[in-house]
Formats: C-alpha cells, sequence, structure tokens
C-alpha cells in the first residue's frame, strides 16, 4: 500500500514531511558518488532535473482529455494511453526552498503519442530507462511526481517511465486496485516490448512498489516467455520495494522467469504495517515484504532488509524516504554490491 489515509492534507503534510527529513541525508548519501551503468549511462547526472520530460504509459481513463489536473481517473481505459508529461523540477541547491522542503515537483502538461515507441523517436543515442510501476491507493499525479522524485533522488541518468494503473486512491478500495493491476499486466508487458524494440533504449530497469510488484512480475513471467533472449538481454536491474504479493505465487513466478532472477533486489521491513493488514485481507498469507531474509536468498535474489531504516510506523514508502534505500536502488541499477548501501 502506498498511504496510510484517505485524507488528502494528510497524506500531503505526511510526504512534505519525509522529504524534508530525508533531504540532508539524500545529499550526503549520493553527492560526490559517480557510476557509469552497464551501457553507459552516468547515474551521477540527474537527467529528469535537467530535461524535466517524464515517459507515460497508463491504463486509466483520461479525464479532462488528459489536458487538465486530473489527467487521468481512476476508470480503467480500453487501451494504453502513451504520453510525455512536462514537469516543472523544484529549486536547485542546497539552500533552495526544495532543502527544506518549501518546492517540490509539479506536473503541467501532457502530451499523448500513439505508440511507446514514439517517445525515444527523436533520442541521439540509446538511453537506459527507469520504469516506474506505483502501488495502492494513489493518483495518476502522485504517481507520476513519485516517478520523478525517486529518478532525481538516485540521480537517474537516462529517461524515466511511470507505468500507472487504475487506482481509486482510496484507502478502502483495495480490492478493486488489486484487480485493476492484474488486469493491466498485458498493457505492462506490451510496453516493455515495445521499449526493448525501441533502438534508441539500452537496458530497462524496473522499480515496483506495493501491489505494482504483483502486476510487474506478472508481465515478466509473460515477456520472458514470448522473448526470453531478448528480455534477458535488454532488461537490466529489477527492485521489487515492499513487494504485496503472495510469498507461494511470487515463489512459482521466480522459477519461471530464468536468467532474469538473480536481477532482482527485495527491499523488505518485517516492520511494515501496511503489508501487515495486507496480509490479513488476503486470509493471513505472508507477503513478500515482510518475509524473512534467508527464505528470499534460497530463491537466488538480492535482498535488503529495511527493518532499522524506517522512523515511522508504517514503513511501507522507505524506497522514497530514505536515502539509504535509493542508494540500494542505484546500486542495483549500477550493477554495484547493494548490501554496502545499509
Amino acid at each position: 500500500m502506498s498511504r496510510v489515509s484517505s485524507l488528502p492534507g494528510t497524506v500531503a503534510s505526511r510526504r512534505a514531511a519525509l522529504r524534508l527529513m530525508a533531504s540532508a541525508a539524500s545529499v550526503l548519501a549520493l553527492e560526490g558518488c559517480a557510476a557509469l551503468s552497464e551501457s553507459g549511462a552516468r547515474l551521477d547526472i540527474p537527467e529528469l532535473s535537467a530535461h524535466p520530460t517524464l515517459l507515460v504509459a497508463t491504463t486509466r481513463k483520461p479525464a479532462n482529455g488528459a489536458r487538465a489536473k486530473p489527467w487521468f481517473g481512476p476508470e480503467r481505459a480500453a487501451k494504453v494511453t502513451i504520453a510525455r508529461a512536462k514537469l516543472t523540477p523544484p529549486d536547485q541547491g542546497r539552500f533552495s526552498r526544495a532543502s527544506v522542503g518549501l518546492s517540490d515537483w509539479r506536473l503541467d502538461a501532457i502530451e499523448t503519442v500513439p505508440q511507446v515507441g514514439d517517445l525515444l523517436r527523436h533520442a541521439t543515442n540509446t538511453r537506459d530507462v527507469l520504469l516506474y510501476v506505483h502501488g495502492f491507493n494513489q493518483t495518476f499525479e502522485a504517481a507520476a511526481l513519485d516517478a520523478a522524485r525517486l529518478s532525481d533522488g538516485i540521480r537517474f541518468g537516462g529517461e524515466t517511465m511511470v507505468f500507472s494503473w487504475p487506482s481509486k486512491a482510496q484507502l478502502l478500495d483495495y480490492g478493486y486496485d488489486r484487480e485493476s493491476a492484474m488486469w493491466s499486466r498485458d498493457a505492462l508487458e506490451q510496453v516493455l516490448a515495445g521499449l526493448i524494440a525501441s533502438p534508441a533504449s539500452a537496458r530497462i530497469h524496473l522499480v515496483a512498489h506495493s501491489i505494482g510488484t504483483t502486476l510487474t512480475m506478472e508481465a515478466l513471467r509473460q515477456i520472458y516467455a514470448r522473448q526470453p533472449a531478448t528480455a534477458v538481454e535488454r532488461i537490466g536491474a529489477v527492485v521489487f520495494a515492499a513487494p504485496d504479493i503472495d510469498m507461494d505465487v511470487f515463489t512459482s513466478s521466480v522459477e519461471r522467469i530464468g536468467p532474469l532472477a538473480p536481477r532482482i533486489t527485495v527491499v523488505t521491513a518485517t516492520n511494515d504495517r501496511a503489508l501487515a493488514v495486507s496480509g490479513w485481507f488476503a486470509g493471513g498469507v505472508k507477503r513478500v515484504g515482510v518475509a524473512e531474509q534467508a527464505q528470499l536468498k534460497q530463491l537466488g535474489l538480492h535482498v535488503i532488509d529495511a527493518s532499522q531504516q524506517g522512523w515511522g510506523i508504517i514503513n511501507h514508502d522507505l524506497f522514497l524516504s530514505n536515502a539509504r534505500i535509493r542508494e540500494v536502488i542505484r546500486r542495483a541499477i549500477d550493477g554495484r554490491p547493494i548490501d554496502r548501501a545499509i
């Protein structure tokens, strides 16, 4: 789950507090680090801040013709929409308004395009792509801005994309959200196939949160079954943050994706209260995000236990609020040892 309240003011204030407390630590953890991914994309230059355009794929039905807020609503669309989102980044600088939590990313406009290949058509060289898949209880705009914060927070040097599935963004609509996420798996596979087919994309790195991990795993299973060699060549790091997925389902899926499995990094927290509630909804079946490290490592995965990293009572969105967890994501993308980040 991605929210602890259905009240917009409460959610906004909590996120603002998280960004404020994490900002100084983020600078110390990431400033001065320079690295190259396997395709040569520099991770020390935040591309999205320099060129604030976010790639978008969504299975939500457009609202207001996608020309004004809320851009896309909670209803399921007949087909996936591909677009570019024009953003305004927060004020830059160590002593700017952003450094004290008073300035944030803003979504200004949406420009739709016919297909995934059109998003990168004008690229002059190949670029890595960071694809973010959100979790439960999120609006389209919240998901898009979280993708921007994540990309900027890890100083990603390639293109950034958000895949947004239909969430009602209400605390009591977990069932609708979960079914909508699963319904979107074919569309996510279509997006991945489009990125893989584009000569402008190098490697595709995936970060999925909460229920979004279920959707992402399903799409990985499908694309690996259809084009295994190409998927292995083009898909890079896969990070599952606080995965809200049945442990048995996850285990069987890992067995189905062959050489992609060792590229998975799972961020867990045994004190994740949101996943405890999710497990209760699921009939008491443990979620992957609260599983013990040893159980997941037996599957050949990279595992980071973030139980000691959270300062709040929920501990579900540490990938956004905690600098060390963002460093884990950065290291996974870069192909460096992740255990040194914790």
